[in-house]
């Protein structure tokens, strides 16, 4: 049985003391068998002092990789809208390279962006890949030559409510009425996100599709998009980040998708406005494989075996089957809410 731990939004920025930000969970940390966090900063020192005005967020590269490998963070996810800027980006990817760190969802171009990190560990394949909604429209994009993030384009159009289809739209004939959001994937990118779901779930066990998206506390229409997309391509779980709240958790065909795990670790928090203690949700799974996987080679069509997945929470523990076929409808999330630490 490998333990599976999932973080939310870290950010190391003005860290000046590596054992701080994870005292208070390297323990169990260590002693899962797999950690994946969202690194919402660049290991990076820029030339110049940098305002919190300006994009993106640059921790000391020394004291960032020490306090992840410190901490037992075994992978991270780098698609983000501060993981910013080629000299930037360029730095993270060879800090984390060698303090050994892997990592998904940044690279010198768009094939290594989008490339996923398998990490075995207690006999299990650990897959992750992430992609970013929320970036600049500007450089930021990994190009067929230039390095950048991994995303998945969302689009916004405003609908002037003609018809009252809701209780709470008021009449045509108000001034000022305001209009409905309509939010919708890129279907292109939506269909690559697919694809390269399903060829990672031939190369890993559990594969975790890992997402930057979100607008406050709302769970827009494009989020569940992606989502459920990936659950249909065959992601085992899907975490998303960025709104630095909790949001809703779904259970999508019996596997759960965390539209929100919040802040982790990110004492510096946004603007010069310190997050304080926030809320955020750090998933435990219990992974237990049953008999042996085919080879990610074959053309076999046989069934991958069955890995049961085991939830903790606050009053109870389950556990049911995850597979290709849907889980049960009534299985519980799988969360535990837990006090940012930082």
């Amino acid at each position: 049985m490998a333990k599976l731990i999932l973080t939310g939004d870290v950010n190391l920025m003005n860290v000046t003391d590596p054992a701080t930000p994870f005292t208070r969970v390297c323990e169990e940390f260590r002693a899962a068998d797999m950690v994946f966090s969202n690194l919402e900063c660049c290991l990076y020192t820029p030339p110049v002092a940098q305002s919190f005005h300006n994009e993106g967020f640059f921790a000391d590269p020394a004291v960032g990789a020490a306090a992840l490998k410190g901490a037992g963070i075994r992978a991270v996810g780098i698609a983000n809208n501060v993981n910013y800027g080629e000299a930037a980006i360029l730095s993270s990817l060879s800090h984390l390279d060698a303090a050994g760190i892997p990592h998904t969802g940044a690279g010198v171009n768009a094939d290594a962006a989008k490339a996923p990190v398998v990490v075995e560990r207690a006999g299990i394949r650990f897959g992750f890949l992430q992609r970013s909604s929320v970036y600049w429209p500007t450089n930021h994009e990994a190009g067929a030559h230039d390095p950048g993030i991994a995303v998945i384009r969302g689009n916004t159009a405003y609908q002037v409510p003609m018809h009252k289809s809701r209780p709470e739209i008021p009449p045509m004939n108000r001034p000022g009425i305001p209009p409905i959001i309509l939010t919708w994937a890129e279907p292109d990118h939506l269909r690559t996100f697919r694809d390269d779901i399903e060829a990672l779930k031939a190369k890993a066990d559990i594969v975790v599709a890992s997402c930057h998206w979100g607008l406050g506390k709302d769970v827009l229409q494009y989020m569940r998009d992606i989502g459920h997309a990936a659950i249909d391509a065959g992601a085992d779980m899907v975490i998303g980040h960025g709104p630095h709240y909790s949001l809703a958790v779904e259970v999508y065909h019996g596997k759960p998708i965390f539209y929100g795990l919040g802040s982790f670790s990110f004492h510096t928090g946004h603007g010069g406005r310190a997050h304080g203690n926030w809320i955020g949700m750090m998933p435990r799974a219990a992974v237990e494989k049953m008999g042996s996987n085919p080879s990610p080679s074959s053309s076999s069509a046989t069934m991958p075996p069955m890995r049961r997945c085991c939830a903790s929470s606050p009053t109870s523990r389950r556990s049911w089957p995850i597979s290709r076929s849907a889980a049960p409808s009534t299985a519980p999330c799988w969360c535990r809410t837990e006090t940012k630490f930082g």
